[in-house]
């Protein structure tokens, strides 16, 4: 198992992807296990808000592992992507979720961020999308993030890829973290977030959830229905990418 759910006597479950050897990085097993956890948790009463979070100290998540292999449909109008329905939105949840994010997240790591409520922050996290660095095109993580972020700071995260990082001041500042607190106390921050949440009548939340959700959803689902063909027209071949990827430097710098 690689993502592990702890049920809480308060209501809240703690949902953690349990990679760290691989900065918590999706394959394909993960991407399976989230999309089952949110329907398992759609059903279970006793579950009225979810904080997700990552193990270690290194990285929320990464996006997805670069070892997984998805073949693609030959035309540009078709693309099986493995991340899509990762999201506890993309599976019918709409109990609150709480993201608590220490160290990296990056790249597919928005497709998390994306559909949680609010995002709590370690003063260690950092956020980057590393997509134009390895000639991807960021398609649902610059649509993701459009939904919390200016537009400037969404292109500028989007465009620079690995050579800036995103603090966690800055992402606060930006709109994207609602909360930053000291190194190791995301999920204690989150946990108590979520606690209050989960005291309030469900029925009440969970329409809350879909209300706010209602705001922005046309506007998103016009916009991630045009990603596939952009990633398809835009990214390079897989065997020109991973040359770009294996001749990454470790320099960035962190604004």
């Amino acid at each position: 198992m690689t993502v592990a759910v702890e049920p809480r006597d308060d209501g809240v479950a703690v949902v953690t992807l349990d990679r760290p050897e691989r900065h918590n990085a999706i394959d394909l097993a993960t991407a399976a296990e989230l999309a089952s956890v949110w329907r398992d948790l759609r059903r279970d009463e006793s579950v009225r808000a979810v904080v997700l979070t990552g193990a270690g100290e290194r990285a929320f998540c990464t996006g997805i592992d670069r070892s997984v292999a998805v073949p693609q449909p030959p035309s540009p109008y078709a693309m099986d992507d493995p991340l899509r329905d990762i999201g506890p939105k993309a599976n019918d949840l709409w109990k609150p979720v709480v993201a608590a994010v220490g160290g990296m997240a990056c790249g597919g790591a928005f497709y998390l961020l994306g559909e949680a409520e609010f995002i709590v922050a370690d003063e260690t996290a950092t956020f980057f999308d590393p997509h134009t660095s390895y000639g991807m095109v960021s398609a649902y993580e610059a649509v993701y993030m459009a939904q919390r972020m200016p537009a400037g700071e969404v292109a500028r995260m989007a465009l620079m890829g690995t050579a800036e990082r995103v603090s966690a001041r800055r992402a606060y500042e930006t709109g994207l973290v609602s909360e930053v607190v000291p190194r190791g106390e995301a999920v204690a921050a989150a946990v108590r977030a979520a606690a209050v949440i989960a005291s309030h009548p469900t029925e009440a939340v969970q329409g809350t959830v879909r209300a706010v959700w209602a705001a922005k959803e046309a506007a998103l689902t016009q916009a991630l229905a045009r990603a596939p063909q952009l990633i398809a027209l835009g990214n390079r071949p897989p065997d020109a990418q991973a040359a770009l990827f294996a001749a990454r430097t470790p320099g960035f710098r962190t604004r």
